[in-house]
């Protein structure tokens, strides 16, 4: 079976932690080092020095690694998933959110915290060229307003903001990015970028 590992140093541990995984473990970046294997999910601090070093690390080895922080921000989400993190979450999340975050990423979808989730996707989508980039081919599949939808999507914007920019409602807009979804065997917005942009990665984020 399968072990939940939170790497911490001194009084760190969150009784939410626990509470989310009953037989988790807290243990040291040493032991982590020594422990952790294929299929474990190894929950880090990102106050932990050299924190990344031991994501790759244990990435590498094949655990699911999801970073946690007490002072969550873009540039971070992106160190973390960078050096091979599979998740990205506050410290502080209730213990559901925790077990929606391991459910997440054992089905190899990748997690960031909701709050960054919007400017993660736009900042990957200009990354990576941006509207101007876009897959003809891709578009090509999709009505007109899909093809709004999608594109105001991938720049970052929330579902209010792309209702306000369309004039149209909200439940238009989920509706239009059901369809686009279906259309393209996609799940969520970072398969969206990564499609649109011609990236083939089976990525999922929430």
């Amino acid at each position: 079976m399968n072990r939940h590992l939170f790497v911490c140093q001194g009084e760190n541990v969150v009784p939410r932690w626990t509470e989310a995984f009953p037989n988790a473990r807290c243990c040291t970046p040493q032991q982590a080092r020594a422990q952790a294997s294929q299929g474990d999910h190894v929950w880090i601090l990102a106050d932990l020095q050299d924190w990344m070093g031991l994501v790759a690390t244990l990435e590498q080895r094949g655990a699911l690694v999801v970073v946690l922080s007490y002072r969550p921000d873009v540039n971070q989400a992106f160190q973390a998933l960078d050096a091979g993190a599979r998740g990205y979450a506050h410290a502080l999340s209730a213990p559901a959110l925790l077990t929606q975050v391991a459910l997440v990423t054992a089905n190899q979808g990748l997690w960031v915290w909701p709050e960054l989730l919007q400017q993660v996707v736009g900042t990957t989508f200009r990354l990576l060229g941006g509207g101007a980039k876009a897959n003809d081919s891709v578009l090509a599949g999709l009505t007109a307003r899909e093809r709004d939808v999608a594109l105001a999507v991938a720049e970052g914007k929330s579902n209010k903001e792309v209702a306000r920019q369309l004039d149209i409602t909200e439940r238009t807009v989920k509706a239009h990015l059901g369809a686009i979804f279906r259309k393209l065997h996609i799940r969520d917005r970072m398969q969206l970028v990564l499609t649109l942009s011609g990236q083939g990665q089976e990525v999922g984020m929430l």
